[in-house]
C-alpha cells in the first residue's frame, strides 16, 4: 500500500477519531446490540438490524484508519522547499477575473475543499504541485480546463 501523506494536524485528527471509535463508539454499538437481542424476535427486529449495520460500519472505519495511520507519512510544514507547491503548502491562487483563493495542499485522507484543504491528487492539487509563485498553471478538470496564477506559496 502506498504511503498516506498527512499533515501533523491531520494525523492527530485521525488518531483521535480512531481512539473514539475503539473506546466510545464500539461500546455504544455493543450496548445497542445487547439491548436489541434482549428485545425478542431478532429476525424481524429493525433495531437489531440497524445496530448490526452500524457495528459493521464502525469496524470497517476502524480497519481503514488503522491501515491509513500505519502507512502514514507525516509531512511537516517546514519539509522541503518553501517556495514550491508541495503537500502541506498554503497556496494563494487567482483565476483571471476572479477573487483570490487560498488552499492548503494535503493528502487525500484529510482533503476537505469546504475548509480550503485540497488533495494533491485532485485536478487542481495535481496541477499546482511543484510550481512556484508567479507561475500560470493549466488545470484539467472534469468540468473543463482553466488557468490559474499562483500568487503566493507559504
Amino acid at each position: 500500500m502506498p504511503p498516506s501523506y498527512l499533515t501533523r494536524q491531520g494525523y492527530q485528527k485521525l488518531q483521535e477519531e480512531l481512539e473514539y471509535l475503539r473506546t466510545v463508539k464500539r461500546q455504544e454499538v455493543a450496548n445497542r446490540l445487547h439491548e436489541a437481542m434482549e428485545g425478542g424476535e431478532l429476525i424481524e427486529d429493525a433495531e437489531y438490524e440497524a445496530a448490526k449495520n452500524e457495528q459493521a460500519f464502525v469496524e470497517g472505519r476502524i480497519q481503514e484508519l488503522e491501515m491509513l495511520l500505519a502507512n502514514a507519512r507525516v509531512i511537516e510544514e517546514t519539509d522541503g522547499k518553501k517556495d514550491v507547491v508541495q503537500i502541506a503548502a498554503k497556496v494563494t491562487i487567482q483565476e483571471e477575473g476572479s477573487e483570490k483563493e487560498i488552499y492548503t495542499i494535503v493528502g487525500p485522507a484529510e482533503a476537505n475543499p469546504r475548509e480550503g484543504r485540497i488533495s494533491n491528487e485532485s485536478p487542481l492539487g495535481r496541477a499546482l504541485m511543484d510550481h512556484r509563485a508567479g507561475d500560470k498553471v493549466n488545470v484539467e478538470a472534469p468540468g473543463g480546463s482553466f488557468t490559474v496564477r499562483i500568487v503566493k506559496v507559504e
